[in-house]
């Protein structure tokens, strides 16, 4: 008897399924299901995969039922249109596992987002989201910032990735810096390759000043100037905050003052380390990427990347 591809990615690393680019059979889709049904599986990529809506369908009444399922990774396009969206939502709804949700390259407009708001916002484990190349605008980062309650609010997320979505304005990405400034738990925030200019990283710079959490700000790409990067420069040196790094890579910024920058950000994570060592704490994991490629002309690019929490899974991930 022939090895399905289920069978094989299992073997290749237990309690995970991971598999790319493939147009999924019936049958390997019940070996799928079967495994969910069965908890045992704790991490599950079926991103850029060709199958039915019946077997989208059936995957997500798998994914209701899983208790341990902690990583659902449905990148590049395999939440297509609405119809998936509200079956994504309902097993969302039902499920109390996922921990990591990965939906980057999937064009799920505003309208999507409104159809996974409950089921987002009331999950009790969800903790890292994506929602890179989603097509989404101002109405969708509204419902998004509900997910980084302030201080002494309800649990929310701790990871979060919203690039490349250039249709969010001005008044959106200030809506997302308050709500980030006040976040009591946010510790990654991936913003790269949005059009955000030297205003809006202005407001970015006054969030991240004012946050009590926030370790990673990724605004690689971001067209920003020297201007950025100085307000950047004078905040890291004149004022003390949780920040460990701040990618500024692909803008117009001197490699002097990303030095100065990088320079100042390692010498607070050595203090930190130290500190850390004293707590027994771990250490913040990056996020390997490479440069975005648009939604239009999306191909799988592969890259490393870990949600950021000690208990997650690291997979290797297609952007």
């Amino acid at each position: 008897m022939s090895c399905s591809l289920v069978d094989t990615f299992t073997k290749m690393l237990p309690g995970s399924i991971q598999i790319t680019g493939e147009t999924l059979s019936g049958a390997e889709i019940k070996d799928i299901c079967d495994s969910l049904k069965e908890n045992s599986v704790r991490l599950l990529s079926i991103r850029g995969c060709q199958l039915s809506d019946r077997d989208f369908g059936r995957v997500c009444r798998g994914v209701a039922e899983s208790h341990s399922l902690a990583q659902l990774n449905m990148n590049l396009g395999v939440v297509s249109t609405i119809n998936r969206t509200k079956h994504l939502a309902d097993a969302l709804k039902t499920n109390r596992s996922i921990q990591t949700l990965f939906l980057h390259g999937s064009p799920l407009l505003d309208a999507g987002l409104v159809t996974l708001n409950t089921a987002l916002s009331t999950h009790p484990s969800l903790v890292s989201l994506d929602l890179g190349d989603c097509m989404l605008g101002d109405e969708a980062l509204r419902l998004i910032c509900a997910m980084l309650p302030p201080d002494g609010a309800k649990s929310g997320l701790r990871e979060l990735t919203l690039s490349a979505n250039p249709s969010i304005t001005t008044k959106g990405w200030a809506r997302l810096a308050i709500a980030v400034a006040h976040s009591s738990q946010l510790r990654v925030l991936n913003l790269d390759y949005n059009p955000l200019g030297d205003q809006i990283a202005g407001m970015l710079a006054v969030a991240v000043a004012s946050s009590r959490t926030l370790e990673v700000l990724d605004l690689e790409g971001t067209g920003l100037s020297n201007q950025s990067a100085q307000v950047f420069l004078e905040m890291v040196e004149n004022y003390p905050t949780c920040l460990r790094m701040l990618v500024l890579a692909e803008n117009a910024i001197s490699p002097e003052l990303q030095q100065q920058i990088s320079d100042l950000l390692s010498e607070g994570e050595e203090d930190d380390d130290k500190e850390g060592e004293a707590r027994g704490s771990a250490a913040i994991p990056t996020r390997e990427k490479t440069a975005w490629i648009p939604h239009s002309n999306s191909h799988p690019q592969m890259v490393l990347l870990t949600s950021g929490l000690g208990e997650s899974l690291l997979a290797e991930t297609e952007m």
